[in-house]
């Protein structure tokens, strides 16, 4: 909303919450609300969702309700509505236990390719949406883009240990290695998305900073992984040493980007590279609108962790 709106795009911004860029309150299940919304209306980003965050708040339930059922009746409202192009913003966490190989297994190449397996009623939903978002697509012709978003949040990590072994701008510079992308790059994504979508028809993407790894890098991704990332860009030493910050001992996965770069035509600016650029000429790493966005929690969780 913040930079279609900048944009001069003719938007509007439906959200449980009111805010700056809220132009209605209410929800994406309130079916009469929907359809009123989407009178005119040529193109749909759903990006409504419980999170991760939400899954000791929330019950499954309302999981359904909102990532399921919420989808469903946007979907169904679009094509009534004649509209042009759906955008449905999912998680790699859809991935679920696939992220996780498991002790002594190399880390995990993660293609779109990779069999989903839901470890939690969150990425069960989210699998369940993409789903009912293909279905639709083939029953009804709507152009469907599924985007699996790696990591942006600007919140600090949800896993206590990494919060106190690392300097949260520290960590997440060392995600856009394997695991992270940066907003600015993700709505970058969502807008190719909204343009192309008629030409691709349905398909899904995962979006997430380029790696600069490879498939054969995977063993040693798992128990060195100071050391591959040196082998690519031994300057990233100097600049961190220079802030006080340290590598991620090891991966458990690396998420490829290709097929977004190949078939949407995405190209991610903000690569580990990149930040690392940015470092060491005593620039903040993130971009300008990660840095406007900020850490605002997540609405309805008990999970609000300092930035």
């Amino acid at each position: 909303m913040r930079v279609l709106r900048a944009d001069g795009e003719d938007v509007i911004g439906l959200d449980v919450a009111p805010g700056e860029f809220t132009d209605v309150v209410g929800s994406i299940g309130d079916r009469d609300l929907v359809g009123d919304l989407l009178d005119g209306v040529g193109a749909v980003i759903n990006a409504a969702t419980l999170h991760k965050p939400h899954v000791g708040t929330k019950s499954w339930e309302q999981f359904v309700e909102v990532n399921v059922l919420g989808t469903l009746v946007l979907l169904e409202e679009s094509v009534s509505a004649g509209v042009e192009a759906f955008v449905f913003t999912s998680s790699t966490s859809a991935f679920g236990r696939a992220l996780r190989p498991g002790e002594g297994a190399p880390a995990a190449w993660i293609t779109e390719d990779v069999i989903s397996i839901p470890r939690n009623i969150y990425g069960v939903t989210k699998t369940s949406a993409e789903n009912i978002c293909e279905l639709v697509h083939r029953d009804t012709g709507l152009p469907i883009v599924v985007l699996r978003t790696s990591r942006f949040f600007p919140e600090g990590d949800d896993a206590p240990d990494q919060r106190a072994a690392f300097d949260n701008q520290n960590l997440k510079v060392n995600e856009l290695l394997h695991r992270r992308v940066d907003i600015e790059d993700a709505v970058a994504a969502h807008r190719l998305a909204v343009e192309r979508a008629s030409d691709i028809g349905f398909d899904r993407f995962i979006i997430s900073a380029t790696t600069p790894f490879v498939r054969e890098d995977v063993e040693q991704l798992a128990v060195d992984m100071p050391s591959v990332v040196a082998r690519y860009m031994p300057e990233y030493e100097a600049v961190f040493a220079s802030r006080g910050w340290q590598m991620l001992p090891s991966a458990d996965r690396v998420y490829d980007n290709t097929h977004a770069r190949d078939a949407l035509g995405w190209r991610p600016k903000y690569d580990f590279a990149y930040a690392v650029g940015r470092v060491r000429r005593g620039e903040d790493p993130r971009s300008a609108l990660s840095i406007d966005v900020g850490a605002k929690g997540y609405a309805g969780s008990s999970e609000t962790y300092a930035p």
